[in-house]
């Protein structure tokens, strides 16, 4: 008999015995056991049969030598929506023309190129990757209490005298958070469009080339506002800050005067704290020594192949170009110095998303991206940093 043959006679004898009201009789408990022992007989041959199936199985199969095939379904299925729009796809030829078939588009394939895409770079942020960075599933506002009560302190009182009456309360404020949505293309708002014929064709990975470019658009525009920010219909740049702050009057920059703005951030914070401005600015600290006629800036490398890092004053040096270079008689912030992940945070609301469209200019051809991401930021902390400032 085989297991499911058993498994029916068994079900058969409690139908019998229900129909009977529900009590086994002696002879089906004989009956039911004697099966029992069936299936359990039944399944070991069965399990025997599998593992010398997967014996077999294992030996056929160690005569392959070739090199395992990649699971690529994940980055063929997004490569397939960046060229469809659909979910799911699978990759399809998309075209009846070839390369293969001279006849069929090959005679126009000229036979050598360097497939080498020149792109101009240029440098941004800084500040994102320092300070502190939050992501909520959610965009709705954010708010948390702050409390400044550093220029209070306890006093001594005399034996057998009352407490002087009227202390200073705690006095709370607030910060919050929202989440501005950023765009790119950006121009109007209006997507990138991509022909069809581009996205067939082109020698280059133009699906990796239009997610990095809009991803990088995107990061451009906030590390503009991570410093520079307004707030209110934007968030609040780093710059926005109503801590300390240093000001530089001369022509250039002196080690004196940066010395003194050193000195403006607390002890507390100055164990983790960094200088941040912009390349054009730290060219003109090159040139600078201290009163032995050593040079301000000091590298220093991590390890053997580590990267180097400058140091000025003992602290790091991190580059942003959002920050104006410094100059003389202009009114402006030009740089930052302190603990710059206590004193300014950024909020994301969930990832970046990237929305493809080849629907509505399929007549033309062609298909849009966009790409949007929720952010913000606020300074959260403005007694652990220090601005530097030019004077008029």
């Amino acid at each position: 008999m085989t297991i499911e043959e058993i498994l029916a006679a068994l079900q058969a004898i409690i139908d019998e015995a229900d129909a009977a009201g529900g009590d086994l009789t002696e002879e089906q408990v004989e009956r039911y056991e004697e099966l029992e022992g069936k299936l359990e007989r039944a399944r070991q041959k069965d399990e025997v049969l599998k593992r010398h199936k997967a014996y077999t199985s294992v030996q056929a199969t160690s005569l392959h030598t070739g090199a395992a095939k990649k699971d690529d379904t994940l980055e063929r299925a997004f490569d397939a929506y960046l060229r469809t729009g659909q979910a799911n796809q699978d990759i399809a030829e998309l075209r009846a023309q070839s390369v293969g078939t001279d006849s069929a588009g090959g005679y126009t394939v000229p036979e050598g190129f360097r497939q080498k895409l020149t792109e101009r770079l240029k440098a941004f942020g800084g500040l994102a990757n320092e300070a502190e960075t939050i992501t909520t599933s959610k965009g709705e506002r954010l708010p948390w209490p702050t409390l400044d009560d550093t220029a209070n302190t306890g006093v001594i009182a005399a034996e057998n005298t009352a407490p002087a009456s009227g202390g200073a309360d705690l006095v709370f404020g607030e910060k919050e958070l929202n989440a501005y949505k950023y765009v790119a293309p950006g121009a109007s708002q209006l997507p990138l469009r991509v022909s069809y014929e581009l996205l067939q064709d082109s020698a280059f990975d133009v699906e990796g080339l239009v997610r990095r470019k809009l991803g990088e658009r995107i990061a451009r525009v906030q590390a503009v506002d991570w410093v520079n920010g307004a707030g209110t219909t934007e968030p609040f740049g780093i710059t926005t800050s109503s801590g300390a702050s240093s000001t530089f009057t001369g022509a250039s920059l002196t080690y004196a005067e940066l010395v003194t703005a050193k000195h403006t951030v607390d002890p507390d914070y100055r164990t983790g704290a960094k200088w941040l401005f912009n390349d054009a600015t730290m060219a003109l600290l090159e040139g600078l020594v201290d009163g032995n006629g050593r040079p301000l800036l000091q590298q220093s490398t991590d390890g053997i192949e580590g990267a180097p890092q400058f140091m000025l004053l003992g602290h790091p040096i991190v580059i942003d170009q959002a920050f104006p270079t410094y100059t003389d008689g202009v009114a402006q912030t030009w740089g930052a110095f302190g603990d710059l992940r206590e004193g300014y945070v950024i909020r994301r609301v969930q990832d970046v998303t990237l929305i493809v469209n080849p629907y509505s200019r399929a007549n033309e051809g062609q298909v849009e991206y966009t790409m949007w991401a929720r952010a913000d930021g606020v300074v959260q902390n403005p007694w652990s940093f220090s601005l530097l400032k030019n004077a008029v």
